[in-house]
């Protein structure tokens, strides 16, 4: 495959601040590894919340290039947005209120998620304005309490799509649901979801509903549980590297490698006397005579305020802890009279090949998952999409607007 390479001193040129390295080649190898897991079931590349952080459009791109035949996003602004960029694939979106843009999916050709009759109704009404059917995908709640169909609503709802498909307005092209804790592998709940969907899905082609996929497993069944695969498998965390849970497996076990790698060149390094306070509230103190150095990232860019204290970092090849609370824009570290010059590298998390911390030693500091630490990165922090094909473009520079 050719790639566009680009050099570190290109890639630091787009910002002396901080930057968040997105590696596609990692990404399509990780789609690779999970579409070794399932069988003859295809992939969906969920890049929802813009690729969970990474960028949608290139994750995307890069998703279908190794073998992902759908993308789905959560809204449909999302999913508008990825259509308009060009992206042609089947691409599915499920977060929808009432007076959302139902005609504009329609057109879009978007498949759309139905979990009631209001928006059964809404779907119907802007079918027959365009003077095209939709394409719905009918999502059944099996026991998660979101969103999705209850049981005891189910035949109603089924029956009413099944009219609507009918008349012509509507094409039903999936039934769906998603498990609340298939990260706890073995626990009685998965299965007890897996049997209520394989009753809820007989009773829709029971009454004649032909699905051209059903679907119920995320990330962590699509590793851990084939009898949830079915005809399609939807991959969000684990696209990006990321292992699901703990119980599951770390990354380097499940065969995945973390896509993202943030960090940011030191903005300054000075000495200060022992008993100097660091950052609001003096929470840190310095106990002896050392050395600051001040890294230009805070809340403001998704650094998580809860990591105070705990956060770890890769400071000029070594690894330190934010001493005292997070501001806004930067934090400090205490490099315990370390030479560190200004602009040198400090990485906040990646891989973990050269001791830089993890998304999920992150996770672990701030007292949250690792899914939060990468979809929460700010939009002013530049991503460098590393890999692109040449067809696509480089990919470098600020992330699609989701």
């Amino acid at each position: 495959m050719n790639t566009t390479p680009t050099s570190t001193d290109t890639r630091r040129g787009l910002s002396s601040r901080a930057r968040a390295e997105i590696d596609l080649d990692a990404l399509r190898a990780n789609v690779t590894s999970l579409r070794a897991r399932t069988g003859r079931a295809a992939l969906m590349a969920v890049v929802k919340s813009d690729g969970y952080g990474h960028g949608a459009l290139p994750c995307a791109k890069a998703a279908l290039e190794a073998g992902a035949t759908w993308v789905a996003t959560a809204t449909p602004e999302e999913a508008l947005a990825l259509r308009a960029a060009g992206l042609d694939a089947p691409l599915m979106c499920w977060l929808w209120t009432p007076g959302g843009p139902w005609r504009e999916g329609i057109e879009a050709g978007l498949d759309m998620s139905v979990s009631g009759m209001w928006a059964l109704a809404e779907v119907t009404a802007a079918a027959r304005e365009a003077g095209r059917p939709a394409r719905i995908q009918l999502k059944a709640d099996t026991g998660l309490g979101r969103n999705g169909c209850q049981p005891a609503d189910w035949a109603e709802l089924v029956a009413a799509a099944r009219a609507a498909e009918a008349e012509g307005a509507v094409r039903v092209t999936g039934i769906w649901s998603h498990f609340a804790r298939a990260d706890e592998p073995g626990h009685p709940s998965v299965q007890q979801q897996l049997d209520t969907f394989r009753d809820m899905l007989a009773h829709a082609e029971g009454e004649g509903i032909d699905p051209e996929v059903r679907h119920i497993a995320n990330s962590p069944a699509t590793l851990t549980l084939p009898a949830s695969h079915f005809d399609l498998v939807r991959t969000g965390i684990a696209m990006y590297g990321i292992s699901p849970s703990p119980e599951v497996g770390t990354h380097r076990e499940l065969g995945l490698r973390p896509v993202m790698t943030l960090s940011a060149n030191v903005a300054l390094v000075k000495g200060v006397p022992a008993g100097h306070g660091v950052s609001y509230g003096h929470t840190y103190v310095t106990t002896e005579e050392t050395t600051l150095g001040l890294i230009p990232v805070g809340y403001a860019d998704g650094i998580p305020r809860h990591a105070s204290g705990r956060g770890p970092v890769l400071v000029a090849g070594e690894r330190h802890t934010i001493a005292g609370r997070v501001a806004m824009d930067q934090f400090v570290v205490d490099l315990g009279g370390r030479k560190v010059q200004e602009g040198a590298e400090a990485v906040l998390f990646g891989p973990g090949d050269h001791g830089e911390p993890t998304a999920e030693d992150w996770a672990r500091a701030a007292d949250t998952i690792a899914y939060e630490i990468v979809t929460r990165i700010g939009q002013r922090v530049p991503r460098v999409h590393l890999g692109a094909t040449e067809e696509h473009g480089s990919g470098d520079g600020p992330a699609q607007p989701a």
